[in-house]
C-alpha cells in the first residue's frame, strides 16, 4: 500500500493531466471519516490490481490537506499501520475540474452517492458508486450504483475485494478495512443500532483470514480515544475539529472542545484568537461545548460564550440559563476574560445535538425588531470542514464515559502488522 500511495503521489507532481489514457479517481465523502478514508484508499488500490487498462488510479481525501490534522483518529491508524499521511492526496492537491474539462477524469464515489452542489459539474465523469447511506440516485449503464444500508461502506468495498481479487489482500490492507468496520459499526455491538449480519460475517471473515488482527474492543476503544486527541492542536484547529453553525441575523459557531473549560480559557492570548477565527469565518457568536471525564468516567461538561458584542453575549447567555426543553441548568463560574461567559453545565445528557435547538430558537427571536422570525430552520453551509457523523456529539457510545483502555497490546499488533504488511 506504501508504495501504491507513493507511486499516486510522484504521478501528481508529474502531471495527472498528462496521461493520455486518463485518470481513475476514487473519491470519499467531505466528512473524510476513517470509514470514507479507508474506502477510497482500499478501492483505488484494488482498481489499480484489477483494471485491463493503464489507466492512472488515484485515491483522493475529499477534504484541504491543512485540514486533516483534524481526523485524529485517521493520522493515528495510518501512523499504527507504517503508512504516512504525507502519502495521501488531497483536494487542494489535484484540480478535478481541469482534469474534467480535458476529458481525462473517470470519478468513482465512495461512501456518498451524490455529489454536493460545488461539484455538480463532475457529474459527467462518473463511473461508479459504493455507498451505504440513503440513495439519491438512479443506476444507470454508465455509472452503476451499488448501495447497501450496512453499518461500514468499508463492508460493501471488503466484499468486493474478497469476491474479485481476494489475493490483493495483505495483513496491512486487511487492518485498514477492519478498523473501518469496527468503528463504524461501533465495536460490532447490537445495542448501537449500526451493524448488520453482512458487516459481521465480512468482520469475522477478516479475522478468519489474517488472526493477528487486533481484538475488536481494544481497536475500537483505541480509535475512538485517538478520535477525541486534541493535543498538537492550536485553537482554530480545536474549533473547527468540531464544529456546526447556524444563521439567522446572527452567526453563530457551536464547537465542541474535548478538555477542560479551564484549561481552554487558560490559552494565551485566547481572546485575540476567537477574535480572529470570528473574523476569518464570519460569527458573531461562538459557543464553546468542553467535555472532560471525571476518575469514574463519567461526563463533564462545560459551556462558554464568546462575542465581542456585549448585548449579543448577554442575550444569548441569559437565553441559555432560561432554557427548559431541555434545562441546562447552567451554573455561572469565573472567567479570566471579560468576553467569555464561562458555566459550568449541570446537565450532562444535554449534548450540542440537544443545544443547537435552543440556538436556532434563539436566533429566530431576535430578528429585526425582535419579533419571531420565520425562517427555515436549517443549520447555514459554512466553509469549514464538516464534521463527521459518528460524533460523540451526536450520540457516540462515549456520552456516558470512556472505557478502560489498555493499547499496549494493541500497539504491538499494529507495529508487527506494519512492519509486515508494508509495501
Amino acid at each position: 500500500m506504501e508504495e501504491f500511495l507513493s507511486s499516486c503521489h510522484r504521478a501528481v507532481e508529474v502531471s495527472p493531466g498528462e496521461a493520455s489514457s486518463g485518470v481513475h479517481v476514487v473519491l470519499g465523502n467531505e466528512a473524510c471519516d476513517v470509514d470514507s478514508m479507508v474506502c477510497a484508499l482500499a478501492y483505488a488500490y484494488y482498481l489499480s490490481k484489477t483494471a485491463q487498462s493503464q489507466m492512472l488510479t488515484l485515491p483522493l481525501m475529499n477534504v484541504r490537506q491543512s485540514d486533516f490534522v483534524l481526523r485524529s483518529d485517521n493520522v493515528f491508524l495510518l501512523r499504527q499501520l507504517s503508512l504516512s499521511p504525507e502519502h495521501l492526496l488531497f483536494r487542494d492537491q489535484l484540480d478535478l475540474r481541469v482534469l474534467h474539462q480535458a476529458g481525462h477524469l473517470r470519478l468513482t464515489l465512495v461512501d456518498h452517492n451524490v455529489l454536493p452542489s460545488s461539484d455538480s459539474d463532475l457529474e459527467g465523469a462518473m463511473v461508479e458508486v459504493i455507498d451505504h447511506h440513503l440513495l439519491e440516485r438512479q443506476s444507470s449503464p454508465s455509472c452503476p450504483v451499488t448501495v447497501e444500508k450496512v453499518g461500514s461502506c468499508a463492508t460493501l468495498v471488503t466484499e468486493r475485494i474478497i469476491q474479485k481479487a481476494p489475493e490483493i489482500l495483505d495483513e496491512q490492507l486487511a487492518q485498514l478495512l477492519y478498523a473501518a468496520v469496527v468503528l463504524d459499526c461501533v465495536n460490532m455491538a447490537p445495542s448501537a443500532g449500526k451493524v448488520t449480519p453482512k458487516d459481521s460475517q465480512v468482520a469475522a471473515w477478516l479475522e478468519s483470514r489474517f488472526p493477528t488482527l487486533p481484538p475488536r474492543g481494544a481497536l475500537f476503544n483505541t480509535l475512538q480515544s485517538a478520535k477525541f486527541d486534541v493535543s498538537g492542536l492550536n485553537t482554530e484547529q480545536m474549533l473547527l475539529k468540531d464544529m456546526k453553525a447556524a444563521s439567522e441575523g446572527l452567526s453563530v459557531a457551536v464547537s465542541v472542545l474535548y478538555i477542560t473549560l479551564e484549561d481552554f480559557l487558560q490559552r494565551a492570548g485566547l481572546e485575540a484568537e476567537l477574535s480572529d477565527f470570528c473574523l476569518k469565518f464570519g460569527f458573531d457568536l461562538l459557543l464553546l461545548m468542553t467535555i472532560s471525564f471525571n476518575e469514574s468516567k463519567e461526563p463533564i461538561r462545560e459551556l462558554a460564550v464568546f462575542s465581542h458584542n456585549n448585548t449579543c453575549r448577554q442575550q444569548v447567555s441569559s437565553y441559555l440559563e432560561q432554557a427548559r426543553n431541555p434545562a441546562l441548568n447552567l451554573c455561572p463560574i469565573s472567567s479570566p476574560h471579560p468576553r467569555i461567559t464561562a458555566y459550568q453545565q449541570g446537565n450532562s445528557l444535554a449534548s450540542r445535538k440537544k443545544l443547537l435547538p435552543i440556538v436556532k430558537d434563539f436566533l429566530k427571536g431576535r430578528d429585526g425588531d425582535g419579533r419571531l422570525g420565520d425562517m427555515d430552520d436549517e443549520e447555514e453551509e459554512s466553509q469549514v470542514p464538516p464534521t463527521p457523523m459518528n460524533s460523540l456529539v451526536e450520540g457516540c457510545p462515549l456520552d456516558d464515559g470512556l472505557p478502560h483502555i489498555s493499547a499496549h497490546d494493541l500497539e504491538e499488533k499494529f507495529s508487527k502488522i506494519g512492519a509486515r504488511g508494508a509495501h
